[in-house]
């Protein structure tokens, strides 16, 4: 199994390689594609995985991790995979599919999957494929707050070779302010989740929620899922699992493109890039668009933006 597991994590760091490769012929205008009126990145994403998604197959076992993007999707998954280890002991796989990813042969891949399979995605809700909702499979939903979103978003952008580069942060915040950035607005995101925050089959946790006590989260989120750890369990996948180990382990497990999407995981960073404009600008669309919402209050605006 050992052998099966690094052959499966040689092969995908295998693939990101393949994708950088490809990436280098691109012009900064080739990078993004639109879809559905949502920016996207040309070598991650095609049109047709999306139109794939329409006819994907769900199991009522399947776990969904759905996050925006910088607001602690690979750093949720894994804990995930460990908590599934420690249930079932069924095998981490190597890397978890995004569900709009594009991966050759991906979906009847999964299909050959044993339950419960572990899926992430960057979509919003409305993104989402029906097929999802049909059966009743839970979806786990992680948020950030959006000022250490952004700037963690704009570092992303700049490290990461599959995305065109910003000169400056202060183009940047205007484009994520007017959500003109790969899988949309943040804001979208939000308001879409936050209609359904009290559906029982969806759980919101917080990036903040996970970095003040990872082993409450992770008690919380196993009982969501019915699965019954022991508190031993609880403390090891906790140890392990904080932001710091994945960021150790982050070339071994996601290849060159590790270090970018490890990087700094702190709370409050924002601090010492936004102006008092930019500060201002998102505190008023925040308050346009969440004060009194159930998300808006989990969020703690006041604490982590102000």
């Amino acid at each position: 199994d050992q052998w099966k597991k690094m052959a499966n994590r040689e092969k995908f760091v295998e693939e990101v390689n393949k994708i950088l490769e490809a990436v280098k012929d691109l012009s900064p205008d080739k990078m993004l594609f639109r879809y559905n009126g949502v920016l996207y990145p040309t070598v991650l994403c095609k049109p047709e995985m999306f139109e794939a998604l329409n006819t994907f197959e769900t199991r009522e076992e399947d776990i969904l991790m759905a996050a925006y993007p910088k607001c602690g999707t690979n750093w949720t998954l894994h804990l995930l995979q460990d908590i599934v280890y420690a249930v079932h002991k069924k095998d981490p796989a190597a890397v978890i599919p995004m569900l709009e990813f594009w991966g050759e042969n991906k979906f009847e891949k999964l299909k050959e999957e044993a339950s419960p399979r572990v899926l992430g995605t960057h979509l919003s809700y409305d993104g989402i494929p029906k097929s999802f909702f049909n059966k009743p499979l839970k979806m786990l939903v992680v948020f950030r707050n959006p000022k250490d979103t952004a700037l963690s978003y704009y570092h992303f952008y700049n490290n990461n070779q599959t995305l065109p580069k910003y000169s400056s942060w202060d183009t940047f915040f205007e484009d994520f302010m007017a959500g003109n950035v790969c899988w949309g607005s943040y804001f979208d995101h939000v308001l879409a989740w936050n209609k359904h925050i009290d559906n029982e089959n969806i759980m919101i946790v917080t990036f903040e929620e996970l970095k003040k006590d990872l082993e409450v989260a992770v008690r919380k989120i196993s009982k969501f899922f019915g699965f019954s750890l022991t508190e031993e369990q609880i403390r090891s996948i906790a140890d392990k699992g904080t932001f710091k180990s994945m960021k150790e382990k982050s070339e071994e497990t996601h290849g060159a493109i590790g270090k970018s999407i490890f990087r700094k995981g702190e709370v409050g960073d924002w601090r010492n890039i936004f102006t008092e404009a930019q500060n201002q600008e998102m505190d008023a669309k925040f308050e346009a668009c969440l004060a009194g919402t159930k998300l808006g209050e989990m969020l703690q605006y006041n604490v982590y933006c102000k």
